[in-house]
């Protein structure tokens, strides 16, 4: 008998757009405090500065209202789950425009109020299933918004690293999402069934080949909270390093995921 074939996790539309437009605002009403001193910090990132980073964030919402500016798409031809993938081709690039855009705009917090007013004003006339024509493919609105998530959370983390006390607070929607479609990720990327994952309270998902599991205690399990499991799916820990400070259980031959990490940067 073949195995079952894993069913595609589906979102609320409505709270999607929800998280999308708290995690913006968090990150708006913080950046509004930042000095210049502390724009000019660098960050994790290859020396991209914090007023880079926060430039790319007012970028990456801003995309949806470029993309829905756009002819729509005849028929979709890309998934939700290509994106983490084609996001990291794109690493450098993106890098280039945040630099451009941070200079066009020296007042950040007026960037991003911008940028929230006019994304709140694309989103109220744009349908759910309205294609748009990404640079990862053709997706529906519903799904890009799912990637703006993980833009949001993941960079929240970037600026929190870089500032001390900023302290921008995670909304709890988006930060689910954002673990889940990384989640995912890494069961597009080994496929199979003998490793359990979990990120409590928001994902459980099973993958890397070898023998089937099917009841009782997986052989090969583990197990992280949300942030360290983002942190590591992005680039922004290492395996070895999670494993050491004791940031991850992992238990079995096939636990080990340091050569499956990170999935995208």
């Amino acid at each position: 008998m073949s195995p079952a074939k894993k069913r595609t996790r589906t979102y609320d539309p409505a709270r999607t757009r929800a998280a999308v437009l708290a995690q913006f605002g968090n990150v708006r009403e913080a950046v509004g405090t930042l000095t210049p001193a502390q724009l000019a910090l660098p960050t994790r990132l290859g020396g991209r500065t914090v007023g880079e980073l926060v430039a790319h964030l007012g970028t990456a919402l801003g995309a949806v209202g470029r993309f829905l500016d756009k002819p729509e798409p005849a028929r979709p031809n890309a998934t939700l789950l290509d994106w983490p993938f084609a996001a990291s081709a794109d690493a450098g690039s993106l890098a280039d425009t945040a630099r451009e855009t941070a200079e066009r705009h020296p007042d950040p917090g007026a960037f991003l109020a911008d940028t929230e007013r006019h994304f709140a004003q694309c989103l109220a006339g744009a349908p759910d299933a309205r294609l748009l024509d990404t640079d990862a493919g053709a997706v529906p609105l519903a799904d890009y918004l799912v990637t703006r998530t993980v833009e949001l959370v993941v960079h929240t983390d970037d600026l929190n690293d870089a500032v001390p006390g900023l302290d921008i607070p995670y909304d709890r929607q988006a930060l689910a999402a954002c673990t889940r479609l990384l989640a995912d990720a890494l069961a597009v990327k080994a496929p199979g069934a003998s490793t359990e994952v979990r990120v409590p309270p928001f994902a459980v998902v099973q993958c890397v080949e070898g023998p089937r599991h099917t009841r009782g205690t997986p052989p090969n399990v583990v197990e992280t909270d949300p942030l360290t499991w983002i942190r590591l799916a992005t680039g922004r820990t290492s395996w070895d390093s999670a494993i050491a400070d004791a940031k991850v259980s992992a238990s079995g031959e096939r636990a080990d995921l340091g050569a499956l990490l990170p999935l995208m940067t």
